[in-house]
C-alpha cells in the first residue's frame, strides 16, 4: 500500500513546492549559480562527495580512520534504505522540465521522494561532524548546498528535499548510536 496524500495536506505540499521553486527560478540562468548547483548535484551522485570527505578525514590521523569507514558504510546503508525501501513506498513523479538544462545531468529513474542526495548529504554530515566539531559547519554547509542543488536543477520538489533532510538526520543519529566513536586520545 502506497501512501497517498489528498486534500489539505496535498495542497499545502504543492504550495510549498511552488513557492520554493519560484524562489529558485530567480537564481536559475545565472552562470555562477548554475555551475555551483549543477556541480554540487554531480558530486552528490552515488555519495561521491561524502566518500571523498570521509577519506580526507581518515587521512588526518590514526584516530580519524574509524569515522572515515563509518561514513562510507553509513552512506552505503542509507542508499539501500532509501532507494530500495523508502522510495519504493512513494512513487512520486519528478518535476517536469520543459526547458533545456545549461549543463548535462543524470536524471534518476527512481521515485522523487525522498531526495537521495539530501538524505545521503545529511546522514554523512551528521556522521562526519561527530567528533569533529571544528569542521561540522563545513560538512553541514556542503550538505545544504548538495540538497538545495536538487531543487535548483529541477530533479526534486522542495518537499522531496525536506523529507530527505529529515530522513538523513535520523539515519545519521542512528549511525552514531549503532557505531559510536571512541574519544580521541588525550595529548600530553
Amino acid at each position: 500500500m502506497r501512501p497517498n496524500l489528498t486534500g489539505t495536506a496535498a495542497r499545502r505540499i504543492r504550495r510549498f513546492d511552488e513557492v520554493v521553486d519560484g524562489a529558485f527560478e530567480r537564481l536559475r540562468g545565472h552562470p555562477p549559480v548554475d555551475r555551483l548547483f549543477y556541480g554540487a548535484s554531480e558530486l552528490g551522485d552515488h555519495g561521491m562527495i561524502w566518500v571523498m570527505l570521509g577519506a580526507l578525514r581518515g587521512l588526518r590521523g590514526d584516530h580519524h580512520w574509524r569515522p572515515a569507514v563509518r561514513v562510507g558504510l553509513g552512506v552505503g546503508i542509507e542508499s539501500i534504505v532509501v532507494n530500495a525501501g523508502i522510495k519504493s513506498l512513494f512513487r512520486r513523479r519528478r518535476p517536469v522540465v520543459d526547458t533545456p538544462r545549461p549543463y548535462p545531468l543524470r536524471v534518476p529513474l527512481t521515485s522523487s521522494f525522498p531526495s537521495g542526495h539530501a538524505t545521503s548529504a545529511f546522514c554523512a554530515a551528521t556522521l562526519l561532524a561527530d567528533g569533529d566539531p571544528h569542521l561540522a559547519p563545513l560538512y553541514f554547509g556542503v550538505a545544504t548546498i548538495v540538497a538545495l542543488s536538487r531543487i535548483h536543477v529541477r530533479i526534486h520538489h522542495a518537499s522531496d528535499v525536506a523529507g530527505g533532510v529529515a530522513v538523513g538526520l535520523v539515519l545519521g543519529q542512528l549511525g552514531k548510536r549503532i557505531a559510536p566513536l571512541e574519544p580521541p586520545p588525550v595529548r600530553r
